[in-house]
């Protein structure tokens, strides 16, 4: 059941809440004491009844079993509500988060900071993917093969090879200056296909072993989503046997949990990971069994295939998802297409059946021959119809190409697989699943359906910040509505305005990567070199590098900056402080239409008798929403003007919910007020620096 989140009687608080709880609970009770040990563990921390209340009912499900799902509001601590409770519990935990920063951040500095406060001699271990450690025999073979002669390659493999020398854990993450998009990560990095188990020759030495084998001794696990649904997909990343040592197990970031897990329960066949294979073939047969069999034709005709099967789908403007509801993707020739794709099963039944010949002579073949056998079953299987209550369609690039099949959701794999298994003794698990957003209504359905929690007890925890005092909210009337088509051009001049009032301090959230290019596109026109601020756009740089620029701000003489950026700027971006006063979203984020996962999900509803747009398009629209929004206020000392360029969310019925979905900022009405909100970060910036500088 929901529980709502009454005030405080007098009295009431931490200590009286744990006197109806066991002994769990009086111990996270007296961590969170305003006197307790908590006042190390952060600086200034001070006691916030939210963040009690959350840390409480974990405390209560790791007692009882059962599942938590828990929606804490920006400015709540969510990370030691859930930290807490679970390390005192004194059980076997894994936490999982949503991407490796994450991971790093939790188990660098958050985890052995609350540990020593607490006095806890815990041991901790980090699991990552195989591609975020170093393999030794990838390493030696790329030397072998010549793939290093490649321009920029030979200098980054030495680099590495210099490093491998001295790491302990090989996670590529330690490596300074190494871009995560380096062509160079995919040749030093084993996949689940070419990886050789216990047959390679540095197993021994073999990084991934070694996070798994300590990853088995620890009290306390850092995983991510992915590696966990790869796992639950495949069972091959260790957590097989990790897994049901575990009795509780708490998901942050929880919102990436459905689109992340149908990844990895559906089927993917790559344009990519076919050449991959190809290159391995042909490298591979050179070195150990030349003259044995034709190693160039057998490479060439997968090569080749996946081409020809490229070539099929024709001339697509930019990526593309292309429905999938036939035989032959939307727009596809089948004259093309359907032999193109049994060429390509053909190539790799081909390359199975020399691999078959030479598998006896070492351990590479062996694994070749089990990669070309189950590429060729999944392109065996993109040839037949699609099986009911999956969805199937192609993402192309300008020179990639993506067959994927996959479920609408990981509702049945959370209940008959998760949910449904205790531990190793038997024992009833404890689940939390914890975001700052999660839904818009009391339920969290957004989150709870697809995930197959309906029947979690459910907990909301609003922020502690005063938004009406700290941020507001502008909705300006004069734009162009969003379908007209200069609408990013008023976008642009918007932002450049208050971006030249304010001196940067601006992001800009897009909702596509064209209006992204386009207002880049202007800003960057409008603010040349000596203007005094500097734009930045998603793509020029890695993103940890437009990050640290913006924070940077325009400290030590710099320039100021905006940041216009799409996609994952819409959250995981923390920004505290002056550096970013004003976020710009240029339009209200509903899902692409075209899409054909969202179409199939559409589909489902209308059929159960249900609004799509009611019951799938706004909850979708109002948790991106929420989740742009809170970019802006990040501590209680951050004061911002959030700016939605959107006419629809003042003038269409469902903009009432979306405005609800938001945090209750003051609203703006006039372009008056807004300017007048900017002249007031100023003056406010200015009073800081005055009393800073006394």
């Amino acid at each position: 059941m929901s529980r709502p989140e009454p005030a405080a009687p007098p009295g009431a608080g931490p200590a009286r809440d744990a006197a109806v709880g066991g002994a769990l609970a009086q111990a996270v009770a007296a961590a969170f004491d305003d006197q307790g040990p908590l006042t190390q563990a952060a600086e200034g921390f001070r006691l916030r009844d939210g963040q009690t209340r959350l840390a409480l009912a974990l405390a209560r499900v790791i007692e009882q079993g059962g599942v938590l799902v828990a929606e804490a509001a920006t400015g709540v601590g969510k990370t030691f509500a859930y930290l807490v409770p679970a390390l005192l519990s004194g059980e076997r935990v894994l936490l999982s988060t949503a991407t490796k920063t994450l991971q790093d951040q939790l188990f660098g500095r958050d985890l052995p900071r609350l540990a020593r406060a607490l006095g806890l001699p815990l041991s901790m271990a980090l699991l990552k993917g195989r591609a975020s450690y170093l393999c030794l025999h990838r390493l030696e073979m790329a030397n072998q093969t010549g793939v290093s002669s490649a321009p920029g390659v030979r200098q980054q493999l030495s680099k590495i090879e210099r490093w491998a020398k001295t790491t302990r854990s090989g996670d590529l993450a330690e490596l300074p200056g190494l871009d995560e998009r380096s062509p160079v990560i995919p040749l030093v990095t084993s996949t689940r296909e070419n990886c050789l188990g216990a047959d390679c020759p540095q197993f021994r030495a073999c990084h991934v072993q070694l996070a798994r084998r300590q990853a088995m001794a620890a009290d306390v696990v850092v995983i991510n989503h992915h590696l966990f649904f790869a796992d639950l997909a495949i069972r091959e990343s260790g957590m097989a046997e990790l897994l049901p040592s575990v009795r509780v197990v708490v998901f942050d970031e929880a919102h990436q949990l459905n689109e992340t897990g149908i990844q990895f329960l559906g089927q993917q066949l790559a344009s990519g990971q076919l050449l991959d294979f190809a290159r391995d073939l042909l490298a591979a047969g050179l070195r150990q069994a030349r003259g044995l069999c034709d190693w160039q034709a057998l490479a060439g005709s997968v090569e080749a295939a996946t081409r020809q099967l490229r070539l099929a789908v024709g001339v697509q403007r930019g990526a593309s998802r292309l429905r999938w509801l036939e035989a032959v993707p939307e727009g596809v020739d089948g004259a093309d297409w359907l032999p193109a794709l049994q060429r390509l099963r053909q190539a790799l039944a081909d390359a199975a059946a020399a691999l078959a010949t030479v598998s006896e002579l070492a351990p590479d073949f062996t694994r070749l021959h089990q990669r070309a056998s189950l590429l060729a079953g999944r392109a065996e299987r993109f040839g037949a119809p699609v099986e009911p209550g999956l969805v199937r369609w192609v993402d192309v690039g300008i020179s990639l190409l993506r067959l994927i099949e996959s479920p609408l959701d990981i509702a049945d794999t959370v209940r008959t697989r998760l949910l449904a298994e205790p531990d190793a003794d038997g024992r009833a698990r404890a689940w939390a699943f914890v975001s700052a957003t999660l839904g818009d209504d009391e339920r969290l359905s957004w989150f709870t359906e697809p995930c197959g929690l309906r029947d979690a007890e459910v907990l909301r925890v609003g922020s502690p910040f005063d938004y009406a005092r700290q941020a507001a909210l502008y909705v300006p009337a004069h734009i162009a509505r969003p379908a007209d088509a200069a609408h990013s051009a008023d976008v642009a001049r918007l932002a450049g305005d208050a971006a030249a009032r304010l001196g940067g301090r601006t992001m800009v959230l897009t909702t596509t990567l064209r209006a992204l290019r386009h207002i880049g596109e202007a800003l960057g026109e409008r603010f040349g070199p000596g203007t005094g601020i500097e734009v930045l756009v998603q793509g020029s740089l890695p993103k940890r590098v437009l990050m640290e620029r913006f924070r940077a701000g325009d400290a030590d003489g710099r320039p100021g900056c905006v940041l216009v950026a799409s996609a994952s700027f819409w959250e995981g971006v923390d920004m505290p402080g002056e550096a970013l006063q004003l976020v710009v979203i240029d339009k209200l984020p509903f899902p692409p239409p075209g899409d054909p996962l969202v179409e199939a999900r559409c589909r489902r509803l209308e059929a159960q008798g249900r609004s799509a747009f009611a019951g799938y398009s706004v909850p979708e629209a109002a948790v991106a929403l929420k989740q742009g929004a809170g970019r802006l206020i990040r501590r209680e000392s951050d004061r911002g003007v959030l700016v939605i360029c959107d006419t629809r969310l003042a003038q269409m019925g469902y903009g009432r919910r979306l405005l609800a979905a938001l945090p209750p900022m003051r609203r703006l009405v006039t372009a008056a007020e807004f300017d007048a909100a900017l002249d007031q970060l100023l003056t406010d910036s200015a009073s800081k620096t005055e009393a800073a500088s006394t």
